[in-house]
Order: C-alpha cells, then sequence, then structure tokens
C-alpha cells in the first residue's frame, strides 16, 4: 500500500533516503544526532515499550477526539494519507460524505459549522487534496466560521525530499487560519487536535488547519516496515543509521495509545459587562430613530438565535439583517426592513452594529449619517473598528459577542414607545418599493422568463420549511430582493468574501442539520456550472435538495457593468445549457421552464418540491430573459 504512494523507497539506501550525505557525513555528527534523540527520549523509552503485535493506529486517536466534541459528520474526498481517519470515524459512528471535490467537503463542513453550531470538519489528502480548499477556507475565515480541516501529509522524513504530493503545506494555510500545526509524535494528536478546535471556537471564530503525516497515522508495524530497519546491520554507517531510525521510531510512538482526555478545552470569547450595557441603554432610552444592523455574528454561536430573536422583539426596534442573519427575525416580521437601508441609515440618530461591519456593504462606514450616534459590537477588534474615523467613528465600541450582547441590551429595558412613528414611516416605505418591484413583474418575454416574475412565483410556492442556498451573482441578488427566508438559520450564502461554487457544499451541510426540511440551492446558471456534479454526491448519499438554475446564458452580474461602459461582452456569454438533463444522468429529476410556462411556474415549482420529498434531488432549469431590475448595480 505504502509502495503504491511512493511513501518510502524498495531500496533504502539506493535513492539515500535521508540524505546521508548531510546526515552522516561525518560519524561525529551521526553520533551527536543519535545521542540527543536518546537523551530527549530517556524518559519515553524507558516508560513506554511498544507492542509491535499492536495494530492501534494514530486515525482512531482523531476520530476519538472528533467524537467526544459531538462531531457527528466528517466530509471528504477519499486518498491515502487519509484513509485511516476516515475508516476510524465510521467505526465510532461518525457519518462519512465524500464528495466530488475538495472545496465542496470544506463548504458542506463551514454550512453544517453555522446551523449545528458545532464545528464542521473535513478531511483531505495531501498536496492537491490541501491546495483545493484553499478558496473555501478562505471564505471559512471571512465568514467567522469554525472549521477544522484535517490534511494529509508525507511521512516525516520525506518532507522536502520530493515524495509524491509533498509541499509546504503550512506555509499555504497560515494566512487563512487561526492556527496550524503539524503533528509531530502519535501522542501529540489528541492535544494538537483539541488545541485547534479550541482555537476555532474561540474570540473570533474561524478555520484552523492540522495536518497529519502518513507516520503519524498507520500502525507502527506498517512504519516499521517500510522503514526498512536491518536486523543485523554491517559496517558503521549501516549501525548508525539503524540507530537513528529506530530512535525516531520509538519517539513517534513511545506513550502513544495510553489513555488520554479527550474531552474539550474551554471556548472563550469577549462579552460586553454591565457598565457597557448600561451606556448603550442609556442612549436608546434618548433615540428617537434607532436602527439595528445585524450581520453574520449575531448568531455565532447558532443555538442562540431563538434568544436572540426574542431580545430584538423586545427591543421593538426597526432591523436590517445581512449574511446569516437574514430569516432571524422570519418571513413577515414587522420589525425586519428590507428596502432603503441607504435612506434609512441617513435619518437614524443611533445605529447598533451587531456583527456588521463597515466594510463594502456599508460603503466602508460612508453609508452612517455622522451625526449620528453609532454603538459597535465584534468579536474582533479589527472588524470593529473597520474604517473607523475616514467616514465614521463609533460612539461606543464593545469588543463581544453580538447575541450576548443584544441578550443584555434587552434585559430590563422597556422599548421607547416614541420610536413607533419611525417604525411606522419606515414599514409604509418598505411596502412602496415593493409594490413597485412587483411591477416589474409583468411578464413582456414569450421565449423567457422574467426573473422578478419567476422569483415572485417561487417566493408563493417555497413551504414553509424550506432553507434556502445563495449561490450566483445576477439573479442570486435579484432573490436577495424577493425571497424571504422563512425563519433563523434558513438562509446561507457565502458572506463577505463573494465566492461562488458553495451551492452544493452549503446544501451538503443544511440538508443533514435539516434532514426533513426542504432545501433549496437559488442558482444562477455561471455558479451552477461549478458544482452541479456534487447531484452525484445527494443521489448517492440519499440526500435529497432541489436546485433553481436562472438560467440566461450569461455571465450578467459582469455583463450589467462591462458592456455599458466597454462595449463589449467578451467573456460573458455562456449557452442555455440543458442543465436539467446533467442532473437526470446522474441519476436525479430534471425540469425545464420556459416562457411558455408563465402561467405554470407555481405548479411546477411545487411538482420539484414534492420530488425532493419523496427522496429525489431536482433541478429546474429556467431560462430567463434581461430585466432593469438592478440596473446601474457594479460586481466590485
Amino acid at each position: 500500500m505504502f509502495s503504491s504512494l511512493e511513501i518510502m523507497s524498495t531500496d533504502f539506501f539506493t535513492v539515500n533516503l535521508f540524505n546521508l550525505s548531510i546526515l552522516i557525513s561525518s560519524s561525529i555528527v551521526a553520533l551527536a544526532t543519535y545521542i540527543i534523540y536518546k537523551y530527549e527520549l530517556i524518559t519515553l523509552w524507558t516508560a513506554s515499550q511498544i507492542d509491535p503485535k499492536n495494530k492501534n493506529h494514530g486515525g482512531e486517536l482523531v476520530a476519538q477526539v472528533l467524537k467526544a466534541h459531538k462531531v457527528s459528520h466528517i466530509f471528504t474526498l477519499i486518498g491515502g494519507h487519509i484513509s485511516p481517519v476516515v475508516v476510524a470515524a465510521e467505526q465510532l459512528g461518525i457519518r462519512v460524505i465524500d464528495t466530488r471535490h475538495e472545496a465542496t467537503c470544506v463548504f458542506a463542513a463551514d454550512a453544517f459549522s453555522r446551523l449545528s453550531g458545532v464545528i464542521g470538519v473535513a478531511a483531505v489528502t495531501a498536496g492537491p487534496g490541501v491546495t483545493n480548499t484553499i478558496t473555501a477556507v478562505k471564505n471559512a475565515q471571512m465568514a467567522e466560521t469554525p472549521l477544522l480541516l484535517l490534511g494529509g501529509a508525507t511521512a516525516t522524513l520525506l518532507k522536502g525530499r520530493g515524495a509524491l504530493q509533498d509541499i509546504d503545506q503550512l506555509s499555504l494555510l497560515k494566512s487563512v487560519c487561526k492556527y496550524v500545526k503539524t503533528v509531530t509524535c502519535v501522542r501529540h494528536l489528541i492535544p494538537v487536535l483539541k488545541e485547534a478546535i479550541k482555537q476555532a471556537q474561540s474570540g473570533t471564530p474561524g478555520p484552523v488547519f492540522v495536518e497529519l503525516p502518513l507516520d503519524i497515522l498507520y500502525p507502527y508495524e506498517l512504519v516499521r516496515k517500510e522503514m526498512k530497519l536491518k536486523e543485523n546491520p554491517k559496517g558503521l554507517l549501516q549501525k548508525i543509521t539503524n540507530m537513528y531510525l529506530k530512535t525516531f521510531l520509538h519517539y513517534q510512538f513511545a506513550s502513544a495509545f495510553e489513555p488520554r482526555d479527550v474531552s474539550p478545552l474551554p471556548v472563550k470569547y469577549p462579552t460586553a459587562s454591565k457598565s457597557e450595557i448600561e451606556k448603550c441603554q442609556d442612549l436608546l432610552s434618548k433615540s428617537k430613530r434607532p436602527l439595528i444592523l445585524l450581520g453574520s455574528q449575531a448568531l455565532i454561536p447558532a443555538y442562540l438565535s431563538d434568544n436572540v430573536r426574542k431580545s430584538l422583539e423586545s427591543l421593538q426596534i426597526p432591523c436590517f439583517l445581512g449574511g446569516m442573519a437574514r430569516g432571524l427575525l422570519g418571513r413577515n416580521s414587522q420589525l425586519h426592513i428590507r428596502q432603503k437601508r441607504r435612506d434609512a441609515l441617513q435619518e437614524a440618530d443611533l445605529v447598533i452594529l451587531a456583527g456588521s461591519v463597515c466594510d463594502f456593504r456599508l460603503s466602508y462606514g460612508s453609508v452612517l449619517n455622522p451625526k449620528s450616534k453609532v454603538i459597535a459590537v465584534n468579536r474582533d477588534k479589527g472588524q470593529l473598528y473597520k474604517n473607523s474615523g475616514v467616514f465614521w467613528k463609533p460612539t461606543i465600541a464593545i469588543q463581544a459577542s453580538a447575541p450576548d450582547f443584544l441578550i443584555k441590551l434587552a434585559e430590563n429595558f422597556s422599548y421607547n414607545s416614541m420610536q413607533d412613528d419611525w417604525l411606522t414611516q419606515l414599514r409604509t416605505r418598505d411596502e412602496n418599493v415593493e409594490k413597485k418591484n412587483k411591477e416589474k413583474a409583468a411578464v413582456a418575454d414569450s421565449e423567457h422568463l422574467n426573473p422578478v416574475h419567476l422569483l415572485h412565483e417561487v417566493e408563493e410556492a417555497l413551504p414553509e420549511d424550506t432553507v434556502l442556498i445563495a449561490d450566483g451573482g445576477d439573479f442570486v441578488a435579484t432573490a436577495s430582493y424577493i425571497l424571504r427566508p422563512r425563519g433563523p438559520l434558513k438562509w446561507l450564502d457565502p458572506g463577505a468574501f463573494g465566492t461562488l461554487g458553495v451551492g452544493a457544499g452549503f446544501a451538503l451541510g443544511a440538508k443533514l442539520c435539516y434532514p426533513d426540511s426542504n432545501v433549496v440551492i437559488i442558482y444562477g446558471d455561471g455558479s451552477c456550472g461549478y458544482t452541479i456534479v456534487e447531484f452525484d454526491t445527494f443521489i448517492r448519499h440519499k440526500l435529497p435538495v432541489t436546485a433553481i438554475v436562472g438560467n440566461d446564458a450569461c455571465w450578467t452580474q459582469i455583463a450589467r457593468e462591462q458592456v455599458p461602459m466597454f462595449q463589449s461582452d467578451v467573456g460573458c456569454n455562456l449557452s442555455f445549457s440543458d442543465y436539467h438533463k446533467v442532473v437526470e444522468a446522474f441519476g436525479g429529476k430534471g425540469i425545464c421552464l420556459s416562457g411558455t410556462d408563465n402561467a405554470n411556474i407555481v405548479s411546477k415549482m411545487k411538482d420539484a418540491f414534492k420530488l425532493s420529498k419523496e427522496g429525489h434531488s431536482v433541478l429546474v432549469n429556467c431560462l430567463i430573459g434581461k430585466t432593469d431590475f438592478r440596473s446601474g448595480s457594479i460586481s466590485v
């Protein structure tokens, strides 16, 4: 098995496996190396005798830690480097979901973590397996998702020697992870993994990476065999080499399988103090036009979502919801304002940024009225003060958990009745804008569907237990104005990184969290092309989902800006491809809608959702035309 992966050479000396020209060019250097190892390991050597018949392996220890941390699923694309982890996980009752691309593994782990509140775990093979995850890991970092990426690696003594799939993985992951670590001996597996999971969930949550070399995961006797140790070495060179290898092998496996505590370490994150809460309550009591802008942090951890909703309803302050916070107040809450956010921010006298950040989504803070008071709450100090002093400045800045802050803010505080007129004003404006939006849903193209009309019909057809997954550009941006998430944790989008290709992975994670819910991916035709192959994954694992593709044969989000600016559509055009037939080839159900189906959209969508409930994965290929609904929107 190892030889197929080029883990060790069939002839140790002919390939100069351990760079003997350097290691033992001098007998003094070789002996010194041996002595150093000997004295470092003297305690381990005398305290731990290794049983060569012991069949235990490092993958079992990894699985034990995951199980102790309530991990119920692990996402993978299998490879020889990580087989021990995946096999041991399954044996402990952790469900293994294998996908068709490593990025999907991480997107799925990301979604599962966001919705469940439990650390998401992805395991991938070395080299290209790890590099294929980079975009998805960066997306998780910017979305502040706690996630553990386990990456295989070549055997420890072969690193840097040209082994198969051997690269410096830690350097690649450092910029996108909170914590990166390679495990150098089996007894370190448990403490390193526990620390990694703690780091992922503490402070500002984010992804972590643990590298697992082959000789740390596989059984002792197999590793020993592949080291080609000589029973009766001849000559000083072979004897010194043999001593070095034996010492190194003992270092790796000494005390490896002694009982250790696998329980989670305490997770720490900042919270608001009593005095900070009182200052904010004082500002709020004097405000006549307050607003709350909630970002994804308002749902970290996920299990606090219901308490946060109750607190917001108690405060009775108008709210704009972004990212994971969409749906927090339900489908038709009077507190949820959807339209004309810029105007509302200019009129407000107090703005609470609860996990919201003054980056491009808030025009770097320029949309805030310089005369209004601003309470900023964020776990991350850098995000808390993002662009502060340029366009805006917080009146009160609190490095704290947004859910904890909102829950405490609502305690012993009665809403200000002077704010009722303000809420009425915003609601009236909201309703007027949505009425005008519906006017743009008029059917005008007999060949293609009007996307605005289509999405209004989808909104009517969606079951109440729907979880919406957003993956696309122009069509998804239009959908965000029209589709209403049915409740907390029922909406998933990429977050601030704006990544395409999240759809299938997010749908996998969502379906595993909500097996009885209707999981619906809203795809653009461009983003659909990234992960349509994962319908094979949905079907193999009996995880039925529905995909609705807005197919306008174009990268329209880009064309909206590029064509009028440069009078060229180069690179923007696609085809009205038969995506529904691709899904049928994997064993799913495909439906195609065009302009001739305008009168039957709701019934066709309900048919698709019914098929999904019956256990089929379905793709509805909607051939749509162009509208001016988002005219003037830009993509950068």
